[in-house]
């Protein structure tokens, strides 16, 4: 993955090292706390152009994670088989030799990630925080209790520099999750230098700064924990020979009186369910009107072939007439239909991140025939991409998974005179890190002059509620948006999650996860 999004990426991250100054930037470190991560990030500010780099170590002033956190993290690695070492696993003082030659003169910046050394006076200094805790036991503390973290980055006197509520691919293994925030926090720290990353959040404070509580994980605790996992990996394995492992469905009905998005509630009418043969399921839900006619596109999964491919289906005056066909498959999954209309024809951009591009198709014979375009963005592992025209210029955004960490937790975006481009990172990148509005869930929408985005709040899991955010901003100045309401399964959409959202010709559509129909195994 790092050679994948070595150049893109950078781009993406970074603006024109001509847009902003060299700055001597000192990392402080405690030699008896130094951990993968923190190579990590020395590997990635080296290769900055607007950074001189150096390092400074202390002795004992870290906050320690709990005594028994590493035993922990090690059993399990070894019941789920994950890789080490890796950011969390503990590293060797003289790994930090190659930056360890200081450069002439005071530093411009300090990144303190000891957590606790008073300021200097002639440098400008950053610490990191969790929840407004100093160093990495917040971020076991807030796995432990089970909340979405926020990471704030704070400048001597306190002040907010960057903010970021991140989010994990899984909230069950520690481990997993730990990495996760610690790759997230390097994006963070670069984010930071580069002038982008938010210093408040779409909604709610930025935690305040508070003295460390007590927390540990005894000998018992951590093996405990990790034999609950074990056994929930045979549970997980049993109970996939008997059920279908994600039920997702789509829902849909015909518009009379107030949308989703005037409501900001369920209709009173509720959702007809899209049908399927239970060998399958349809998400992602994407509507076009031409015509006069509404056509659905759907992420189609067959459990038997475990890979998603490109589905549509058109409305008529009862609903789907038929069920949905293929019309676009390619050998990596296919999710995440983005279809929209220019210059005539039809358009699509579906998400394919482990290809590693964000790809342009049109359709010669509508809705199949797609042949693919251009690819507008190379070397990102990208989720979701979603255009938007608005004041002339184009606009796309997807979540970006750079150097580790949640898919769905830092939003990138670019620019472009024409939606084939060339597209232009924004300076900002990422623009936003939060796992509860980051991740975009439909097309955005014009109401009484106000963009809406649809996101997802992934705090609780992938996808398990539909957020509605108003765009403050969008230009090449910054990003922001204020959430003005969550929509969540319940009794008007049976299930646990509420995904996406999309409209098109007095029809709209959501999608969601419920439980699963049991079958014999083979």
């Amino acid at each position: 993955m790092i050679a994948l999004e070595s150049s893109a990426l950078a781009a993406a991250r970074n603006p024109s090292p001509l847009s902003r100054p060299v700055r001597r930037v000192r990392v402080r470190f405690d030699r008896a706390a130094l951990r993968g991560w923190h190579l990590r990030l020395l590997e990635r500010l080296a290769q900055r152009d607007d950074c001189r780099l150096s390092v400074e170590t202390v002795e004992g002033v870290a906050p320690a994670l709990p005594g028994n956190a590493e035993l922990l993290f090690r059993l399990e690695a070894t019941i789920h088989g994950l890789p080490r070492p890796g950011l969390a696993t503990p590293a060797a003082p003289l790994a930090l030799a190659p930056y360890e030659v200081a450069e002439a003169g005071a530093p411009d910046l300090v990144i303190d990630l000891c957590g606790g050394r008073p300021d200097d006076d002639a440098a400008r200094t950053w610490r990191l925080d969790v929840d407004g805790v100093p160093g990495e036991a917040g971020m076991l503390a807030a796995l432990f209790a089970g909340r979405a973290p926020v990471f704030a980055l704070r400048d001597g006197p306190g002040e907010t520099v960057a903010v970021g509520r991140f989010g994990a691919e899984s909230q069950r293994v520690m481990l997993v999750a730990f990495e996760d925030y610690l790759a997230r926090t390097i994006t963070l720290i670069e984010a930071a230098l580069s002038g982008g990353a938010s210093r408040d959040l779409p909604e709610g404070d930025v935690p305040r700064l508070t003295r460390p509580a007590p927390f540990d994980i005894d000998a018992w605790t951590a093996r405990s924990r990790a034999a609950r996992n074990l056994g929930r990996q045979i549970a997980r394995h049993l109970y996939g020979l008997c059920f279908h492992g994600e039920r997702w469905r789509v829902g849909w009905r015909r518009v009379e009186g107030p949308d989703l998005i005037d409501l900001r509630r369920h209709p009173p009418g509720g959702w007809t369910d899209l049908p399927d043969d239970g060998r399958r399921f349809y998400a992602d839900p994407v509507a076009i009107a031409r015509g006069g006619v509404v056509t659905l596109f759907v992420e189609e999964f067959e459990y038997a072939r475990a890979k998603g491919v490109i589905s549509a289906v058109r409305f008529g005056p009862h609903g789907p007439v038929g069920r949905p066909e293929p019309v676009l498959e390619r050998d990596t999954h296919l999710s995440y239909p983005f279809v929209f209309e220019a210059g005539g024809e039809v358009w699509m951009i579906p998400e394919s991140s482990r290809s590693a591009t964000i790809d342009l198709y049109r359709a010669t014979r509508f809705p199949g025939g797609w042949v693919h375009e251009a690819v507008l963005v190379a070397g990102v592992v990208a989720s979701d991409a979603t255009l938007l025209r608005h004041h002339g210029r184009w606009w796309l955004f997807a979540t970006v998974r750079p150097g580790g960490g949640s898919y769905s937790d830092s939003l990138y975006l670019w620019s472009a005179d024409d939606f084939r481009g060339p597209w232009t990172a924004h300076p900002r990148n990422p623009v936003l890190i939060d796992i509860a509005s980051a991740r975009p869930a439909g097309p955005i929408v014009l109401r009484n002059g106000k963009l809406i985005r649809p996101v997802q709040d992934c705090r609780g899991s992938y996808g398990a509620a539909l957020g509605l955010a108003r765009i403050l901003q969008l230009d090449e100045d910054g990003f922001a948006q204020r959430i003005e309401t969550y929509l969540s399964a319940g009794s008007d959409w049976r299930g646990s999650r509420m995904h996406m959202y999309s409209a098109a010709g007095g029809l709209e559509f959501i999608d969601g996860s419920h439980r699963p129909r049991m079958r014999l195994p083979l």
